[in-house]
């Protein structure tokens, strides 16, 4: 687990000597160097080639090019100078990236009927011979090994996806998809060692339950469906990952833990949803679809289910979730989860602002309580925390 801390206090305190402090300075300095250096190579790498796709719009182009660059990496790889290493492996990431992305692309223009039937099998190839290099070493390196694997991922899981929208596959079949993606989207991140990539594994796992976001023009919105049981799902997630963390070396642990807090914020903005709007449970899901019917004929059904329905009220859930906050914040600064901390104040933040103008904004009576509640609730857990630390001290 990363540990946030102050040098200067450490070297007063007596704790570390000068010489350490300044070595956990420049590995801090290196890391956050690093990870700019890469994040600004993968946007180049990626906005190079969708805009070389579409700017030459022409599959034989798109070969062409993509394949010179892709010769011309190897070659400036084969040199084996350090300096120019890194315009190696762009160019092998960017000739592979138009090919593979350019395949992909005229085969759902032009051949929708076998696009699925070759992206899924090609895609699982391309990621199975780059998972093998990465895993035996090679001229390229772990960066192109593994970046390539997650372009052979995302042409397999779209040739998948590709097939389940045209033939309008709906249901358990949907969900079974969503899962898979979910786990093999979460493999790939643990093969690369990439937690960007864990993350995003985050997407289809809340899609299971139709919880996602949309776009309209200056506006991201998004929406939970059926926002308690995508709280209880993202909770067994959370569970289960934080029971992997602790079991796991320290490699995998990483990738659990961020697994773990993207659930925790998809669980926060489901009970956002909830806080605002209420949840009749189940609605969407065995209550009555609209399908083909007439609305003279669904409001029957839809009004006979809503009045047999467990719904939970806008002003319970707003109640609830400040609960599950003040619990949660608590339990994670006594336990260093620092990530999940974090984020629990951050919600807690957007709560107390959403209800101020949306649920108690005229009822002071609520802030009254809540602010009285929230002194003794304070003092408990400075009283706790004193008596934690006495007991670790005389162990």
């Amino acid at each position: 687990m990363a540990i946030l801390t102050d040098p200067d206090k450490l070297i007063a305190q007596g704790y570390i000597t000068q010489d350490i402090a300044e070595v956990m300075r420049q590995q801090a300095r290196g890391l956050m160097v690093s990870m700019a250096i890469n994040v600004i190579l993968c946007f180049g790498i990626l906005c190079a080639t969708g805009g070389l796709i579409f700017w030459l719009a022409s599959p034989a182009s798109v070969a062409l090019v993509g394949g010179f660059l892709l010769g011309a990496g190897f070659l400036i790889r084969l040199k084996g100078y350090e300096s120019t290493a890194m315009f190696g492996s762009s160019a092998i990431l960017i000739g592979s990236g138009m090919i593979i992305g350019g395949a992909g692309l005229e085969l759902v223009d032009k051949y929708p009927d076998i696009a699925a039937f070759i992206m899924g099998p090609a895609g699982a190839v391309v990621a199975a011979i780059a998972a093998r290099a990465l895993v035996k070493g090679g001229l390229t390196g772990p960066f192109v090994q593994g970046s390539i694997l997650l372009m052979g991922v995302a042409l397999h899981l779209s040739g998948l996806a590709f097939y389940l929208a045209e033939h309008d596959i709906s249901g358990a079949a949907i969900t079974a998809f969503y899962l898979y993606a979910t786990g093999l989207i979460a493999l790939s991140g643990w093969v690369t060692d990439v937690r960007f990539i864990t993350a995003l594994a985050i997407l289809p796992f809340a899609q299971a339950l139709e919880t996602g976001t949309f776009y309209f023009h200056a506006m991201y919105a998004f929406y939970s469906p059926e926002s308690t049981l995508s709280i209880l799902q993202m909770s067994l997630l959370i569970i289960a990952m934080l029971w992997l963390a602790s079991r796991l070396p320290e490699r995998g642990a990483r990738h659990a833990r961020i697994l773990s807090l993207m659930g925790f914020i998809v669980a926060n903005l489901c009970a956002l949803v909830g806080s605002l709007w209420g949840d009749r449970i189940g609605e969407t899901l065995w209550g009555p679809q609209r399908g083909d019917l007439s609305w003279d004929e669904f409001k029957p059904l839809r009004d006979a289910f809503q009045e047999s329905a467990v719904f939970i009220t806008p002003e319970l859930y707003s109640i609830l979730w400040a609960l599950a906050l003040v619990a949660i914040i608590a339990w994670t600064a006594f336990s260093g989860r620092r990530g999940l901390f974090n984020t629990a104040l951050t919600f807690a933040g957007i709560h107390a602002y959403t209800q101020l103008f949306e649920t108690f904004g005229d009822e002071p009576l609520a802030y009254v309580i809540g602010g009285l509640a929230a002194i003794p609730l304070a003092w408990g857990l400075w009283r706790l925390d004193s008596w934690l630390s006495q007991r670790q001290t005389a162990g």
